[in-house]
């Protein structure tokens, strides 16, 4: 008879190993990776100041006032040219030093309650290596409506792609 037609219904299975006993979920279930446990350790945003396409999509298309989110794209020049969302400003690159004291410097004279979206859409959201360092900066200077646009894949992808409204240039 095989082993496992031995074990009753609903019995759980224990390994000995060195460390002592062990549930064998735990040995079956894949190790979350190193990488992974860091890239959530790194987001210096809770879950609540993330925000989807389609919801800032639907924020424009609501009455335009005084809590209108102010956009801020922290991402390449180059990129923000070639097309950005509506109405966004861009105020350096914030991976870098200089990118970040331009920012430091338009921000200054912004209200500490401003409705600010941040967003840069260069490559897969994970990754990018502009969006951690601006949210960073902005919630130490004592931001506190401050939000991030997750764009997945890219700015292409999960914002042109869509049909979502674009403005082009400076």
């Amino acid at each position: 008879m095989p082993f496992r037609s031995k074990l009753g219904r609903g019995a759980a299975l224990f390994v000995i190993g060195i460390s002592g006993i062990l549930p064998l979920a735990s040995i079956l279930r894949p190790a979350e990776s190193g990488a992974a446990t860091q890239e959530k350790a790194a987001d210096p945003w809770p879950s609540s100041a993330v925000l989807e396409a389609a919801d800032l999509v639907h924020d424009f298309a609501g009455p335009k006032g005084a809590n209108s989110p102010t956009m801020v794209y922290v991402g390449f020049r180059t990129l923000f040219e070639g097309g950005h969302v509506p109405a966004a400003s861009f105020h350096g690159t914030a991976s870098k030093e200089e990118g970040l004291a331009e920012l430091k410097k338009w921000i200054a004279a912004v209200p500490r309650s401003a409705n600010l979206v941040i967003y840069c859409g260069c490559c897969p959201f994970d990754r990018c290596p502009n969006v951690r360092p601006a949210y960073k900066t902005l919630h130490e200077m004592g931001f506190t409506h401050l939000r991030v646009l997750l764009l997945r894949t890219s700015f292409a992808a999960d914002w042109v792609e869509k049909g979502y409204p674009i403005e082009k240039g400076l």
